[in-house]
């Protein structure tokens, strides 16, 4: 049994500059603004602090959960008796390394990213400028957006391991996939990308992001709380038309709705609950198979 008082005061008095909060409401680091507190919240400032606690919490026997900017996760509703290391506005970091890379740290925002490659005139990330998560969050999903994702400007992703030993992914070692990383499969907690980019013109790159925010902002139910993307897209369909096809859009459970908007997202219209989200989920995933024999998946990350 964990005495989590006990294992706080140990955390700030080995680290006392980490940022540290007790029974800290997940739904305000959630995107759902859903969730209930996690026992222990820490930021960890740099790669080196980060280190020194997960060796600390490693002499305990406790794995802690990695939480970046929260834009696809479902937090449970009775909260985590658990650690819970969030990278956004932690592990930051932004640097020009020339020849077409920069280097970006897993708590930087993948729009702040894209920004800064722009800057450069260099093209590559203008697809991510409107994902509203990390890059360590990136990174660890594949994310992608309007024919870009992640595994075409990756070229290498240092992360830590559950102990505080500092491991390099190369190309190919970084196993990406159609949302998802060698990285899902590994106790570890992302600390900074480099992305390889090409010459552009300033101009152009900022026109197209101009355009693909545009795109997103009509097409997106942006105004309400969501996770972005609830399911994965079925090979040969779109979840979007699946969901829609089965007049599903509105569909509600409690203040969880299926959006008028666009099927593929599950928005929290005011006080849903996880339960709510979870209740809507499989009920769509239900009749979607009834109407059309495909099985959704998830891809937002249930906790």
């Amino acid at each position: 049994m964990i005495d989590w008082k006990e294992l706080s005061n140990k955390i700030r008095q080995t680290l006392p500059g980490i940022r540290l909060r007790e029974e800290e409401p997940l739904a305000r680091h959630t995107s759902f603004r859903i969730g209930g507190p996690a026992a222990i919240f820490v930021q960890p400032s740099s790669a080196e602090e980060l280190a020194a606690l997960l060796r600390l919490l490693s002499e305990k026997n406790i794995c802690p959960r990695v939480l970046g900017a929260g834009t696809n996760v479902l937090a449970p509703d009775e909260g985590l008796r658990e650690v819970v290391i969030c990278t956004k506005d932690a592990l930051l970091g932004l640097r020009d390394l020339g020849g077409g890379e920069i280097e970006a740290g897993a708590g930087e925002t993948l729009s702040k990213t894209a920004v800064f490659a722009r800057n450069l005139g260099l093209t590559g990330l203008e697809f991510a400028h409107g994902i509203p998560g990390t890059v360590g969050g990136g990174i660890y999903m594949n994310a992608g957006a309007y024919g870009g994702e992640m595994k075409q400007v990756a070229v290498r992703t240092t992360a830590l391991t559950m102990d505080g030993a500092l491991r390099v992914f190369s190309g190919g070692e970084q196993g990406f996939s159609y949302r998802t990383s060698v990285f899902e499969h590994l106790d570890m907690i992302l600390v900074q990308t480099v992305f390889r980019l090409l010459p552009g013109e300033t101009d152009a790159i900022a026109a197209r992001m101009q355009s693909l925010l545009e795109k997103r902002r009509a097409s997106q139910p942006l105004e309400l709380p969501s996770a972005g993307s609830t399911f994965k897209r079925p090979e040969g369909a779109y979840a979007g038309a699946l969901i829609e096809q089965a007049q599903l859009k509105g569909v509600r459970v409690g203040g969880a709705c299926v959006s008028e908007k666009h099927a593929g997202f599950v928005v929290n219209t005011g006080g849903a609950t996880a339960q709510d989200v979870r209740a809507l989920i499989a009920l769509v995933q239900k009749r979607v198979f009834e109407t059309s024999g495909f099985q959704l998946q998830p891809e937002v990350r249930i906790w």
